[in-house]
Formats: structure tokens, sequence, C-alpha cells
């Protein structure tokens, strides 16, 4: 069965609710569709909010041929498809195609270059749709052929207009005895998504049996949809508990539970680069010097998940996920900076001595700058003890090796090097 949210899809602008600034009378897309042109375009807005039916009722409009691609699925080759018919049909009909590209942020470099060449000669126009700033994502060339409009967020009163309009008109619901009493958890679970909030009604309306009313309430509505979908509000309270969850299983070597909650956000749909992060975070934070390639795969996985989307950016995030809930586990260099600025917050801030001091002129160096310092390449084992701490902080231990192998090393190694100045014993 089709679901409510595409049987909902309006039909024309004058069903379309939200973003007035763009198609309300006199506004500027408005305008732009009357006179029957319109440039390239990127949408950039939070999910939801109409960027995709606003691409189909521009088409329709206009009377001109849509096509439409997913950055997530769609390479270089079905680019180039897609041009190859537009400009096959443009032999035949003076006006171009429409090509919509959902996700557009999501599409490497080689493959929105391929889109250059075809909307310069009007081969096509483009509508491309983001939940990312195009400044960042979109190349410059492309970015520069495209008018960038802004969508916003649907109010409360939107929603529930929305609500009140597929019971009234929907050819399902409509049969349906229903009473929308409460909204509230409706609308929290729709975290402002019009797409989520129509489907979430109608998973609540389809979980009680067709001979019996419908009263929607906030209790009846969290008790339907906690038992029939994976609940994770991405803006509330499920987002930190479960990266919470997600976090601590990495950190406590458990890779299997690491990977659900991995799971849990990824089918949720949080932001995939706001994981690779914490990875990142977490890779310093709490593996560190006992593994320090930890922290070079999770850099690399965020730069992966950039380039590559999703969903194959489910299996990079997997594979450091797995590697860093396996790898041994060190906090001192964290430990270690939070003991520096400690000190250094507690007031006690010293001169730079004078031999570590920048001596570039000649004054200073009659002032004694530099005066006396070692350069350690000049010494066995380019090493020489001597002061690098202002000695009211002489003999201070910031950075203490952990209980891991790779530190274990380094102990012994500052133990021979600084015997009695640190206490590395």
């Amino acid at each position: 069965m089709i679901p409510l949210a595409e049987r909902m899809r309006p039909r024309d602008l004058s069903q379309f609710i939200g973003q007035q600034h763009l198609v309300g009378e006199g506004a500027v897309l408005r305008r732009a569709l009357e006179m029957g042109r319109i440039p390239s375009l990127i949408f950039w807005g939070p999910p939801g909010v109409g960027k995709t039916t606003l691409a189909q009722l521009i088409a329709q409009q206009l009377n001109k041929p849509f096509y439409q691609l997913s950055a997530v699925h769609a390479g270089v080759k079905e680019v180039r498809e897609v041009i190859e018919n537009a400009e096959k049909a443009s032999l035949f009909q003076t006006r171009g195609a429409i090509l919509f590209i959902d996700e557009i942020h999501r599409f490497s470099k080689s493959q929105q270059d391929a889109l250059l060449g075809a909307v310069e000669k009007g081969i096509v126009t483009l509508i491309g749709a983001t939940t990312e700033n195009p400044s960042f994502e979109v190349i410059p060339a492309l970015l520069s052929r495209c008018q960038v409009y802004i969508l916003h967020p649907l109010t409360r009163e939107q929603l529930e207009m929305l609500l009140r309009r597929a019971l009234l008109e929907d050819e399902l619901l409509k049969k349906r005895q229903v009473e929308l009493a409460e909204t509230d958890a409706l609308l929290l679970y729709s975290g402002g998504d019009a797409r989520r909030l129509l489907n979430a009604l109608e998973l609540i309306v389809n979980a009680t049996p067709e001979n019996l009313p419908v009263c929607i309430t906030n209790e009846y509505v969290r008790e339907k949809i906690q038992q029939n979908i994976a609940l994770y509000d991405k803006s509330g309270e499920q987002h930190y508990d479960i990266i919470s969850a997600f976090i601590k299983s990495v950190r406590g070597s458990d890779p299997n539970a690491a990977l659900y909650w991995l799971a849990r956000m990824l089918e949720g749909g949080e932001d995939i680069e706001f994981i690779a992060r914490r990875l990142i975070i977490l890779a310093a934070e709490d593996i560190g010097l006992a593994n320090p390639n930890a922290l070079l795969l999770a850099t690399a996985t965020m730069e992966a998940v950039r380039v590559i989307g999703m969903p194959e950016a489910r299996i990079v995030l997997s594979e450091c996920t797995i590697y860093l809930a396996t790898s041994p586990k060190s906090n001192s260099a964290y430990l270690a900076i939070d003991k520096a600025l400690e000190t250094v917050r507690a007031g006690k801030v010293y001169p730079v001595p004078l031999h570590l001091r920048n001596a570039p002129t000649p004054l200073l160096r009659e002032l004694r700058y530099g005066a006396g310092y070692r350069y350690s390449h000049d010494f066995p084992g380019h090493f020489i003890q001597q002061d690098y701490l202002p000695s009211e902080l002489k003999g201070t231990c910031f950075y203490e090796p952990a209980d891991n192998a790779a530190e274990a090393r380094m102990r012994e190694k500052l133990r021979q090097e600084w015997k009695q100045w640190y206490p590395y014993a």
C-alpha cells in the first residue's frame, strides 16, 4: 500500500503547506513560476519540509519532463544517462527537463562535475535538495550556477494542519472514526518532519482494529509507536542517551554492544558525520597512546563517510567501531592535558625561562634571550637533559603512562632519559 505521506503529497501549489517566503503570493519563487522560467536551484532545509514535493510541483507547473536521482544510490553513470535522455528529448521539444537530485551534498566532486556542462547549456534545470550547508558541500563551479533557497522548519500550526487535512481528505483515513485529542507526542516523534508525522499518524490509526474508533492521545501515541517502530529522536533525549551508550560500549571494549547502538543511530537517521566525530574523540580520549593508529583510522573514517555517504558509510563506521572497541585502552593523554590545564587555571603562570625564549634581534640576545639553550640534535641519541619547565614547576609530572604495552615502553624510555627529573620509576 502507498504510504500516507505519499498519498497526501500536494497536487498543486495551493495545497502546499509552509515556505510562504518562497511560494506565497508575490514571493520570489512564485513569481519565477508565474513567468514560466526558473534558474537552477538548490533547496537547503531540514528533512520533511517539502523539498522533493516543491521540485515536483515546479516541473508540473512548468510542464517540463522530470527526472529524479538520489545521491545515495546514483553515480556518474546514472547522471550521464539522465542528461543524455534529456538531450534527446530536447531535440523534439523546446523546453528543457528538470533534474532533481535528492541529498546532493552526498555527491562526490566528480559526480557534481558531471552536471556542470548540462546545467551551463540549459539541457537540464537542476534542482538539488540538501540538509547540509551547500557552501561547504557543493563545488563552487556548480554552486555559482544555482540559486540557493532556504526552506524553514514547519511550524506547529502547519504540522497540525497536515494532520487534520489527512484525516479529512485521505480516502482511507476518512473512512475511520478518528478523534485527534492531543498532538504533542506525534509532533515530538516527527521531529518536524512532515513525512514522518503522516506515517506515524497512519501507524497509530492502523494499530487500532478497523471496527473501533480511534482517540489519539499522547499516551496512546507513545504506546503504539514504541510497539511498532525503532524510536530514535535525533534532536531529543534519545539522541544523547544512545550516543552515550555507544561511547561507553566502545570504551568498555564490547564490539557487539557498540554495533547495536551504532545500528540504532543509523536506522534512526543520525548524522553520520556526528558519529564519525565521536569516534575521533573516542580514539584520542579512550585509546590514545595505547594504540595511536586508532586516531588515524578514526580520522580516515570521517573523510570516508563524507566522500561516500550512506548506505556504504555504514560499513566504514562498523569497521572503525569494531577496531576501536577491540583496541587496548588508555586515557593518559586526556588526563595529562586536563592536569596541565588545571595547573594553569590555578594561577601557576610563570615566565618562560631565558634559555627557551626566542631571540630574533640583537637587543634580545643582549638581554640573554636564548642563552644557554642546548640543541638536542647536537647530542648522542638526539637528547640532552635540560630544564623546559619554569623553575617553579620543575619535576612536575603531568603525563603518567598507562598500563599497556605501548606506554610501558614509553615509561621505560622516559625513566632512562630523565632519571631523577621526573618520577617515572
